[in-house]
C-alpha cells in the first residue's frame, strides 16, 4: 500500500498490477482480489491500469502478462519523462564505485534525451564536469543510450567525489537548490518535517505554509515553500514525494514550480493566480508560458545572457514613472522641461526597486535598458546626456518645428540602407542646422557626407561587426549577407570601425582592433 501511495505521489500513470498464486487461491477467490486491486488503483495515478492473475507453477495468465507488459513498455515510451526537456540528458547516479583498469563507474537512470559515449556533462550539485568515456547498457558497450538503467564509466573524476542523488546532465534547467516553491497534492501543516525523495536524493525537508507561502488551491492542492537541508539537483516541473514519521498524510506528493522562490518586495507577487499558472504551464511542458508565468509571479527575471525581461505590468509602471519624471520637472513647463540620462535612469532604477527584488547592478542594468528602449521606441528624444520628450523645445533653444524636423529625420535613419543623408533631411524638412545638431548631440553618426545613420541602429550594427569579427575574419560579403545591405553600406560601416579602431583590416578580413571594447560608446 506504501508504494502504491509513492506512484501515487509521483503521478506514475503507466504501469501493471499482477495478482498472483492463482493455483493455490482458486478463480473465485481471484475474482474478489482482483475487484479489490481496481478499487485500490481508482483512486491514485495508477487508476485504469490492467490487473492480470497469474500462477507460476502451472503458467496460467503468463501470456496475458507478457503481452500486458509489452503494453506498459509502449505506453511509457511514447510519454515524455515528466519534467525534463527531451533533447537534453539528465542522469541520476544511484551507485559510484572504482573498476581496476577502468577508473570511475557510475551507475543510474538517464531521463530526457540519449546521452552519446564522449559526452560532456555538468555535476550538479557541485561544480565541474565530466566525460563520459563508455556507456554500457545490460553489461554491452553502446555508443549511444536512451532512458532507462545505465552504467558510465567517467574520466576527470574519482569515485569519491560522486555520490548517489548526484546529477550528471546536460540540461541547463538543472540547477542546484536547497529552497523551492512547491505545489503539494494535499494539506500539510506549516513547518512539517518530512524526508524528500526526489530522483536517487532524499534529503531532510520543512514545509513553510505561513505568510505568503499559504496559499490553497481551488483544486484541493497548496502552495508551500520547501526548505531543504542541502542542496540537490532539481528542475522546474520535477515531481517529488514526501514522507513522515507520522500524521495523517504520511506520504504527499508534489512538484517543483520554482527553484528561487521570491523573496523581498517581490514575494508581494505571490498569488495564488500566479503560482497556479506557473504550475499548468509547467505540467502542460510549455516553456514559453513558463517562462512568462515565472516572470508574473516575480516580476522581473533574468535570461542567461544577463538580460533583465520584466513583467508587463512592471514594465508598464516603470515607463509610466519614467515619463512623470518630465511633468514633475516643475518650472519650466513640462513641455519644455529636459532630464539629464543619469537622472532619468536614477528615477527609472527606484521606480524598478518599489516593485521587484533586483540586486543594486542588476537594478541600474535593466534602469538603463529600459530608458534606452523609451529612446528607440520615439517616446523620448535623446540629445547627448540629455532626454527630453518628443517635439518638446530642446537645451540648444531649438524651434519646435525644426526639433520636429530632426525628430523625423533620425526616424528615416534608423535603418540598415538609409536614405542618402541630403535627401533624408529634404524629405523631413530638416535644415542643415538641426542635422549639426543631430550630430552633436549624438543622436546620428555620420559615416560619410552623404551616408548616416541613427545612433542605436548604427551602435546594433556596430556590434553585430564586432561579434562576427570576433569569431572569424569578417568579409564585406559575410556582413553584407547578415545585415542583408549592400556593398556600399558595409563598406562604408568597416571602413568607419577601421577608423574607430573597433575592427582591424587584415589580408583574411577585419578582426577586432584595438579599441574595440568601446563599441557599445558609438554617439556618446
Amino acid at each position: 500500500l506504501e508504494h502504491l501511495e509513492l506512484l501515487d505521489g509521483l503521478a506514475i500513470e503507466v504501469g501493471i498490477a499482477v495478482v498472483t498464486k492463482l493455483d493455490l487461491a482458486g478463480a473465485a477467490r481471484a475474482d474478489d482480489v482482483v475487484a479489490a486491486v481496481g478499487a485500490l488503483l481508482a483512486g491514485t495515478s495508477m487508476r485504469g491500469s490492467p490487473v492480470v492473475v497469474v500462477s507460476s507453477v502451472d503458467g496460467s495468465g503468463l501470456d496475458e502478462l507478457r503481452s500486458a507488459l509489452v503494453g506498459v513498455r509502449d505506453r511509457a515510451l511514447a510519454g515524455s519523462s515528466a519534467g525534463t526537456s527531451r533533447g537534453s540528458s539528465r542522469f541520476s547516479i544511484d551507485r559510484s564505485f572504482s573498476v581496476k583498469g577502468r577508473g570511475t563507474v557510475v551507475t543510474g537512470t538517464l531521463r530526457g534525451g540519449p546521452l552519446t559515449r564522449g559526452a560532456s556533462l555538468r555535476i550538479v550539485p557541485g561544480e565541474g564536469s565530466v566525460r563520459t568515456r563508455e556507456l554500457q547498457v545490460h553489461n554491452a558497450a553502446v555508443e549511444s543510450a536512451d532512458r532507462g538503467r545505465l552504467a558510465i564509466n567517467l574520466g576527470g573524476i574519482e569515485p569519491g567525489e560522486l555520490h548517489r542523488g548526484i546529477v550528471l546532465t546536460d540540461d541547463p534547467a538543472v540547477e542546484s537548490s536547497d529552497r523551492l516553491l512547491v505545489r503539494l497534492a494535499g494539506p500539510m501543516p506549516d513547518r512539517a518535517r518530512a524526508r524528500v525523495h526526489l530522483g536517487t536524493t532524499a534529503v531532510d525537508g520543512a514545509v513553510g505554509r505561513s505568510g505568503r507561502d499559504a496559499i490553497d488551491l481551488a483544486d484541493g492542492s497548496v502552495a508551500a515553500t520547501l526548505r531543504l537541508s542541502s542542496p540537490v539537483a532539481v528542475a522546474p516541473g520535477d515531481r517529488f514525494v514526501l514522507r513522515r514519521a507520522g500524521g495523517q498524510d504520511r506520504i504527499v506528493g508534489g512538484i517543483v514550480l520554482d527553484l528561487a522562490p521570491p523573496r523581498g518586495i517581490s514575494r508581494r507577487r505571490q498569488t495564488a493566480t500566479r503560482v497556479v499558472a506557473l504550475a499548468q504551464a509547467l505540467e502542460s511542458h510549455d516553456a514559453t508560458s513558463a517562462a512568462a508565468a515565472r516572470r508574473a509571479l516575480h516580476g522581473a527575471t533574468q535570461t542567461v545572457d544577463g538580460r533583465v525581461e520584466l513583467a508587463p505590468d512592471v514594465a508598464e509602471r516603470l515607463e509610466m514613472d519614467t515619463l512623470s519624471a518630465f511633468a514633475a520637472a516643475g518650472d519650466p513647463p513640462a513641455e519644455l522641461s529636459g532630464q539629464t540620462l543619469p537622472m532619468l535612469r536614477a528615477v527609472a532604477a527606484r521606480s524598478l526597486r518599489r516593485q521587484v527584488t533586483l540586486d543594486k547592478p542588476t537594478t541600474v542594468r535593466a534602469a538603463a535598458a529600459a530608458v534606452e528602449r523609451l529612446v528607440e521606441e520615439g517616446r523620448l528624444v535623446r540629445e547627448g546626456a540629455s532626454v527630453r520628450l518628443p517635439g518638446s523645445r530642446s537645451a540648444a533653444g531649438l524651434e519646435p518645428a525644426l526639433v520636429a524636423a530632426m525628430d523625423r529625420l533620425e526616424r528615416s535613419l534608423a535603418i540598415a540602407a538609409p536614405p542618402l543623408l541630403a535627401g533624408a533631411a529634404r524629405d523631413a524638412g530638416c535644415s542643415t542646422r538641426g542635422v549639426r545638431e543631430l550630430e552633436r548631440t549624438g543622436r546620428i553618426v555620420l559615416v560619410e557626407p552623404d551616408l548616416a545613420y541613427a545612433t542605436p541602429t548604427y551602435r546594433d550594427l556596430a556590434a553585430r561587426a564586432l561579434a562576427m569579427a570576433t569569431a572569424t575574419p569578417l568579409t564585406p560579403a559575410s556582413f553584407r549577407d547578415a545585415t542583408g545591405t549592400s556593398r556600399r553600406y558595409v563598406m562604408a560601416i568597416l571602413e568607419d570601425l577601421d577608423r574607430r579602431g573597433i575592427l582591424r583590416r587584415t589580408e583574411a578580413g577585419h578582426v577586432p582592433g584595438r579599441r574595440a571594447a568601446t563599441a557599445s560608446e558609438i554617439g556618446r
